[in-house]
């Protein structure tokens, strides 16, 4: 309660509050840890009350939480990553569509469709090896990619390089793109 009285309204108001837990909550990430959501929202509220912005940071102050929930205690993370030259364009899209309107990137139809199939087959390939489907990306295109994945790949988790604990051994098993 008392936790809740600092936060709302003074730093965040509550329907933007309850928002960003949403937001957490459909990219299944664990929100047990209350105290480390108020205190990411209390620290980053003041540069950005926009919800995406405000969801990306929390979710760096939950990187551990998030990672334990995909991969439990193993120190390595097995990813899949995006083509540079793609990751770079889509990066760029973004630059292009204006600050923080991810939805303003867009993918050439054709494009698009190759990348699905390729996440398809990569996310198969990682499940068939009893691995989780992880895709590594950028943290600017983050929210974009995890929405547009998980049309094809309900259980894709895709995190932002920020999103690493400094525990974990990163280990690239796939990279996809329109090219395959």
């Amino acid at each position: 309660p008392k936790l809740a009285e600092e936060l709302v309204p003074g730093v965040i108001s509550l329907s933007g509050l309850l928002k960003v837990l949403q937001a957490l909550l459909s990219e299944q990430v664990p929100v047990r840890d209350i105290r480390s959501i108020a205190e990411a929202i209390a620290n980053n509220a003041g540069k950005s009350q926009d919800t995406a912005a405000l969801v990306a940071m929390v979710r760096v102050g939950l990187c551990r939480a998030i990672v334990q929930s995909i991969v439990g205690v193993e120190s390595e993370l097995p990813v899949i990553t995006l083509e540079p030259r793609l990751e770079q364009i889509l990066l760029n899209s973004l630059q292009r569509a204006g600050q923080g309107q991810e939805d303003g990137v867009l993918l050439e139809p054709s494009m698009a469709e190759k990348l699905q199939r390729s996440l398809i087959e990569a996310a198969q390939r990682q499940e068939m090896q009893g691995q989780p489907a992880i895709l590594l990306v950028a943290g600017p295109i983050r929210a974009m990619l995890s929405r547009f994945g998980r049309l094809a790949v309900p259980n894709l988790h895709v995190l932002a390089y920020q999103e690493i604990p400094d525990n974990k051994q990163v280990t690239i098993v796939a990279t996809v793109g329109p090219n395959g």
